[in-house]
């Protein structure tokens, strides 16, 4: 990274959390981001003020929807493991990789991810107890 390019290649650079969640809004609306994200804020009385007010004080909320923003909306290659590490404003990608096409959304595939998701949490939490030092294995 250059001195004249303190930020790489950065899409989050200059882009307000407003302007994030007016173009999620716009593209997806309020009812499919919250089956995608699952904030309680795109659900219950949803307006973009109000879901910026809670990300701005949720650090994980805010990166994840940052994170859907940059790799659902933007449609950008998922970030390598050294650039995951990093919150989503402070990830480069190569300067090859160009925004695509938002991605098509759907509450079926919202469903399944989320089935896939808790199968994942489920066996975590078996593993978990199987390897614990209670013989119980609760």
């Amino acid at each position: 990274m250059s001195t004249n390019e303190p930020y790489g290649n950065n899409p989050l650079h200059g882009v307000k959390l407003e302007q994030v969640v007016a173009e999620l809004v716009e593209q997806y609306g309020f009812e499919i981001l919250h089956a995608y994200l699952e904030l309680q804020c795109l659900k219950n009385n949803p307006s973009i003020e109000s879901t910026v007010k809670f990300l701005r004080k949720t650090v994980w909320a805010k990166e994840k929807v940052e994170n859907f923003y940059l790799y659902r909306l933007k449609n950008l290659p998922k970030p390598d493991d050294v650039q995951y590490l990093l919150p989503p404003r402070d990830r480069t990608i190569p300067a090859e990789h160009k925004p695509g096409l938002p991605c098509e959304l759907s509450f079926s595939d919202a469903k399944r991810i989320k089935e896939k998701k808790a199968l994942k949490d489920q066996a975590r939490i078996r593993k978990k107890r199987s390897t614990s030092d209670n013989p119980w294995g609760i």
